[in-house]
């Protein structure tokens, strides 16, 4: 195991930023090369629990002479966005700077062009040098995954429809309960891997990428940061990488992804029409049908003819909802994994900034 650290000036006089980078060295070339980084969102810890013992897991595999494949592991991918409170709250998901998503602006490039995201670092501000800095180790690699989490939330993944339906193997394995199949056509992280590789051939366009995989792993909500699931997901991710070559050993029997995998088209994000305080009625991981009473919204307390109903819209699986009970208007409440596409329009690239 090698542990060095990534130096970043800052953008004013006596600042620089350490990111620690951990790479296993594998022992046989044609393995697949895994890169692996969690914490993009400062404040989205299950990947960084995950990443702890996912480490001591691989020290021991390393140990063993089980190493086949390169691993690069970041457990904590955003030192910027970790130094950013306000009023005593970390800020870890916008830069507050620039105002940009962390997980945004990332360069759109053909990975014929990998070096140049490292030249003249100099003239680029701290946070789009992090970024060119991750990116260049990703595409280093032919698996990669970006460890993220939502706010009250199940188990799920977004994966480009270029790595689906190979990627169930993964989905099976950190046990999701739903994949949402992008279409690749967004700035952030997982997606401007995806588009390098889609774009290696100039003027070609590749469909699908077997053999690859870029995915933005969702674990669960980002309260939910245990050492008993933290150390489940790393068994479940470390299988991942046994059953895809890149560790060997004996693999447990595959687990076998039995959720639904929906278009993005086919998620309805369900807002507040107005701000207040709200009731829901409903969880994460229930099957809702459509006109059923999800939430309410109180616009007036002491008043209930100032109550909003929200209802589900379709039948689907309630995938996530908000931790906030206050509300304001247009608020995201909660995202349904739905059985049809949705009738609301949605512009290509993520659901979200």
């Amino acid at each position: 195991m090698d542990v060095s650290e990534i130096i970043i000036p800052g953008d004013t006089p006596g600042i620089e930023w350490r990111l620690p980078v951990i790479r296993f060295k594998g022992s046989d070339p044609a393995a697949p090369k895994v890169y692996i980084q969690a914490a993009l969102h400062a404040n989205e810890l299950p990947g960084t629990a995950l990443a702890h013992f996912l480490c001591g897991m691989l020290r021991q595999a390393e140990s063993a002479g089980r190493i086949a494949g390169d691993i690069t592991l970041v457990p904590q991918a955003n030192p910027i966005g970790a130094a950013q409170s306000h009023f005593g709250e970390l800020q870890g998901r916008f830069d507050l700077g620039s105002r940009t998503n962390f997980n945004r602006d990332f360069p759109l490039i053909s990975v014929l062009d990998r070096p140049e995201l490292v030249d003249e670092l100099d003239k680029y501000p701290a946070t789009d040098r992090l970024k060119r800095e991750l990116i260049h180790m990703a595409l280093g690699a032919d698996l990669v995954l970006d460890l993220h989490c939502d706010d009250e939330s199940l188990q799920y993944a977004y994966i480009d429809e270029a790595f689906w339906p190979e990627a169930a193997d993964l989905a099976g394995a950190l046990d999701m309960q739903a994949v949402l199949l992008s279409d690749g056509e967004s700035s952030a992280f997982e997606e401007a891997v995806g588009f390098a590789w889609k774009y290696e051939a100039p003027g070609e366009r590749k469909a699908k990428l077997p053999g690859k995989l870029s995915v933005t792993v969702e674990l669960r909500g980002w309260r939910d940061v245990y050492s008993g699931t933290a150390e489940k997901d790393a068994r479940g991710l470390l299988q991942f990488l046994i059953g895809r070559g890149v560790v060997t050993g004996e693999a447990a029997a595959a687990a076998t992804f039995s959720g639904p995998a929906v278009p993005l088209d086919n998620v309805e994000i369900l807002r507040a029409p107005e701000g207040g305080t709200v009731l829901f009625h409903r969880t994460i991981g229930e099957r809702v049908q459509e006109g059923e009473l999800l939430a309410t919204i109180v616009t007036r307390p002491g008043f209930v003819e100032g109550d909003i109903d929200i209802r589900a819209p379709q039948d689907g699986l309630l995938l996530t909802r908000i931790s906030d009970r206050l509300v304001r208007r247009r608020g995201d409440l909660m995202k349904i994994a739905a059985d049809r596409p949705s009738k609301a329009a949605r512009k290509a690239g993520t659901l979200e900034d």
